[in-house]
C-alpha cells in the first residue's frame, strides 16, 4: 500500500521506493490530473542529492509525458522550496519533489505539491491513494525521446525568480554592512547553491562543510539536529566564525550555531524571527505553531497584542492558517518555517538569510538575542523521544492512548487534553506532553515542553512507562 503522510510518500529503497511503485506513484499523479481537468498546464519535477533521486525524477517524467502531459525538468538537483515558488509563481497545478526529506538514508520519497505552490491536502493525496491503488498498468516513453520530442523539457535558470524573490524581502544593506562570516554545513543536500549565491550577493563570507554528494549523508542522518552539528559547532568556534548555518536534504529545515558553539533549535529560531519581525520590522500579526512547537510563542505574540494559533502537525495546516488570519509567521519545532508573503511551504534558504539579516541589524549573537527573550518571557525546555514498536503494537497504543483514552499518572496537574492530533496534555503550569504517531516513519513521537529539562523528563518517563516501550 502506497500511503502519503505530512511530506508525502515515503518508503525504503529496494522495499517499496522502487521503480515499479514509483512509476505507479506517478500514473496516480496523471489520473489525478486527468479528474480535476489539470492537464493544461505542465507539472514541474525536481529531485534531491539521495540515492536514486534523479534516476526516480525521470521515471515519473517519462510516465507523464506517456500520458500527455507537458514535464518541466531540471537538470541539477534542488531544493523543496523551489519546486513550491515555481508552483505558485508559474501558476501551475502542480510540482513534484523527489525526496525523503529528514529521513534516513536508505528512504527516499515523492512530494506532491499542488495549487499556489502548497503541500497536498489530506482530501487531494486520499484521492490520489485511491487512484494509485486502481491502476493495473503503466506506460512510459523513454525519457530522451521525450525530450526531442518536446513532451520533457529542460528548465532553464530555475532559480532565477526563486533568488530574485528572497532577495527582494531581505535589507541586504544590513547584510552588506555587517558582513557576517558564516559556515555553512549543507549536510550533503540540495539547498548549497541558493543559499551561496544570496550570501555571496549580500557580500558575505561564506564557506562550506559537507557539500559533496553522498547517499549517506556521511553517516548522519541528514537533519540539522545538536546531535549532527557536532563538526559544525566545532569548525565555528576553533576558526572564529559569527554564525553557523546547516539544512536538511532538501533545504526546508534549518539549523544554526551560534560563535559560542552554542546550537539554536527551532523552537528558538521561531521565537527570534518572529519577535524580529515585529519589534524591528515593524510587522503587524500573529504567529502559527503546530501542537509539538514551544509556547513560548504564545508568550512572545500576547506582549505585542497578538494571538498564537495552534495547529496539528503538517505544514499543510501552519501555511493555511497564516492566509487564513495574515499571521507574520509560522513553523514547526522539527526546524520549518515560512514568513508572510513568501511560499506557502517550509524555505530554509530564506529563513537562513533573514536569520543572518536579523543577526546584522540587532548587532548581537542569537546567543544573546535569546538570553535577552529568555529573561524577559522565561525558560522553556523541550526534548523529544523517538520510539520504535513493532507494527503490531500499534493497533494496542491506538485503543490504550486514542480510543480508551487513558493517560498516565502526572505530578503536575492536568488542565485539559487534546485529541486532534495524537495525545497533546496540557498543565495547569503552562507546560506539556504530547504523543502522536509519525507521518512518515514507524515511529511513536514524544515531545515535552516544561521550564526545566528534569521536568521535561519526567512527562516523556511516565508515557514510556505507561505503555511499555
Amino acid at each position: 500500500m502506497i500511503k502519503f503522510g505530512t511530506g508525502g510518500w515515503r518508503a525504503v529503497i529496494g522495499e517499496d521506493f522502487t521503480q515499479a511503485n514509483i512509476r505507479l506513484v506517478a500514473a496516480g499523479i496523471l489520473n489525478l490530473a486527468k479528474s480535476e481537468n489539470k492537464t493544461d498546464k505542465p507539472v514541474i519535477i525536481g529531485y534531491d542529492r539521495r540515492f536514486l533521486s534523479e534516476n526516480a525524477a525521470k521515471w515519473v517524467a517519462e510516465t507523464l509525458a506517456e500520458g500527455g502531459m507537458e514535464v518541466w525538468f531540471l537538470n541539477r538537483s534542488a531544493p523543496t522550496p523551489l519546486i513550491m515558488h515555481t508552483v505558485m509563481k508559474q501558476k501551475l497545478h502542480y510540482g513534484i519533489e523527489i525526496t525523503a526529506s529528514h529521513n534516513p538514508a536508505n528512504y527516499n520519497g515523492i512530494k506532491l505539491i499542488v495549487d499556489e505552490g502548497r503541500d497536498a491536502p489530506l482530501e487531494t493525496t486520499e484521492k490520489l491513494e485511491k487512484l494509485i491503488e486502481e491502476t493495473s498498468e503503466v506506460s512510459f516513453m523513454d525519457f530522451d525521446k521525450a525530450v526531442a520530442t518536446g513532451k520533457i523539457i529542460y528548465r532553464k535558470n530555475p532559480f532565477n525568480d526563486f533568488l530574485d524573490d528572497i532577495i527582494g524581502l531581505l535589507d541586504m544593506n544590513a547584510l552588506r554592512e555587517r558582513g557576517l562570516r558564516v559556515l555553512f554545513d549543507t549536510m550533503h543536500g540540495s539547498g548549497a547553491y541558493p543559499l551561496n549565491v544570496i550570501f555571496y550577493t549580500a557580500r558575505c563570507t561564506i564557506d562550506a562543510i559537507n557539500d559533496n554528494k553522498d547517499a549517506y549523508f556521511g553517516g548522519r542522518m541528514p537533519a540539522p539536529t545538536e546531535e549532527t552539528l557536532i563538526k559544525l559547532r566545532h569548525t565555528v568556534v576553533k576558526d572564529a566564525y559569527d554564525l553557523g548555518i546547516a539544512m536538511d536534504g532538501d533545504g526546508d529545515r534549518l539549523g544554526v550555531i551560534d560563535k559560542t558553539g552554542r546550537y539554536i533549535n527551532a523552537n528558538e529560531i521561531l521565537c527570534m524571527l518572529y519577535y524580529y519581525l515585529v519589534k524591528f520590522k515593524g510587522w503587524k500579526g500573529g504567529v502559527v505553531r503546530n501542537l509539538a512547537t514551544t509556547h513560548m510563542l504564545d508568550k512572545i505574540a500576547e506582549s505585542f497584542g497578538e494571538k498564537c494559533y495552534e495547529v496539528p502537525v503538517g505544514f499543510k495546516y501552519i501555511s493555511s492558517k497564516i492566509d487564513e488570519v495574515d499571521a507574520v509567521l509560522g513553523g514547526e519545532s522539527s526546524g520549518g518555517l515560512t514568513v508572510r508573503g513568501h511560499i506557502h511551504g517550509k524555505d530554509s534558504v530564506y529563513a537562513a538569510s533573514l536569520f543572518a539579516e536579523m543577526v546584522s541589524v540587532i548587532g548581537k549573537s542569537p546567543a544573546e538575542i535569546m538570553d535577552e527573550l529568555e529573561a524577559e518571557f522565561g525558560h522553556y525546555e523541550m526534548i523529544e523521544d523517538n520510539l520504535h514498536f513493532e507494527p503490531c503494537y500499534k493497533p494496542v497504543i491506538e485503543k490504550i492512548v486514542f480510543e480508551d483514552k487513558k493517560l498516565p499518572l502526572f505530578d503536575t496537574e492536568i488542565e485539559r487534553v487534546n485529541y486532534e492530533d495524537g495525545c497533546k496534555i496540557y498543565f495547569k503550569d503552562g507546560s506539556f506532553v504530547i504523543c502522536r504517531f509519525s507521518g512518515t516513519e514507524p515511529l511513536l513521537r514524544i515531545f515535552a515542553e516544561a521550564a526545566d529539562k528534569e521536568k521535561a523528563t519526567t512527562y516523556i518517563k511516565a508515557f514510556k512507562d505507561f505503555l511499555n516501550i
